[in-house]
């Protein structure tokens, strides 16, 4: 198998946020030295909020008070990711693809536009119609999210993604203003089918999809977290939202 297409998947399960960012941030410097090929993390978080860099100086998206936060036990954290604020929570899919874009890739609205299609692909598996939103960065179902996306793109070595929302609990979102936007929704698989999802099958359609618009074959279903190693400086951040 040509080593520039393999596509690692990591079937991750619950991961605390932080965790999750470490091992980002260890993939990235191992995939920059070229030490593993690209990978796609496919995992869930306990309840969090979190900040893209749009809001690391204001947070009138974030509605709920700091008390109410520790009430209903979500975290709230700031991140290297474009995009603006949004909620993670069980029930809910977040892939974090780690991609060297190089060579013929090299472009961040591309980039997210790929990821977009990815998950309208993942939708139609499911027998439901999503779309984008001209000027808006996410998947949609008429006026609602289905999917939010916020990357980071270092040395074109990707990091952060995307968050599908299957069967997670809606009502955590009236916490913030979903990615700055009032006037919009956000839905769920699970609302627009009528019945559960199982995330397992929401993941097998994640990696079929996402090998099939960035032309990468799955040699590997499940691994476990590994640490990665890499002696690159500290990168320049390249974001979308």
């Amino acid at each position: 198998m040509d080593v520039a297409r393999e596509l690692q998947v990591r079937r991750l399960g619950l991961v605390p946020y932080a965790e999750a960012l470490e091992l980002q941030q260890e993939l990235v410097e191992a995939r920059k030295a070229g030490s593993i090929p690209d990978q796609l993390l496919l995992l869930q978080h306990p309840p969090v909020i979190t900040l893209g860099v749009r809001t690391r100086s204001d947070r009138s998206h974030v509605l709920a008070t700091p008390q109410r936060l520790a009430e209903e036990g979500v975290e709230i954290v700031e991140t290297g990711r474009g995009g603006d604020v949004t909620y993670h929570g069980p029930g809910q899919l977040v892939g974090y693809p780690i991609l060297d874009l190089r060579p013929d890739r090299c472009d961040v609205h591309r980039y997210v536009r790929d990821l977009e299609e990815a998950l309208i692909l993942v939708a139609a598996r499911f027998g439901i119609t999503a779309a984008r939103v001209q000027g808006l960065t996410g998947v949609w179902v008429g006026d609602d999210k289905l999917a939010a996306i916020g990357v980071r793109i270092s040395r074109w070595i990707t990091s952060h993604g995307f968050a599908l929302n299957v069967g997670t609990d809606l009502g955590r979102f009236g916490l913030i203003v979903p990615c700055g936007i009032a006037e919009k929704g956000v839905t769920s698989l699970e609302r627009l089918l009528g019945r559960a999802a199982r995330m397992r099958d929401v993941e097998d359609a994640a990696a079929r999809a996402f090998a099939h618009v960035f032309g990468r074959e799955v040699f590997v279903e499940e691994v476990p977290a590994v640490q990665g190693q890499g002696n690159s400086p500290p990168p320049a951040d390249a974001s979308a939202g």
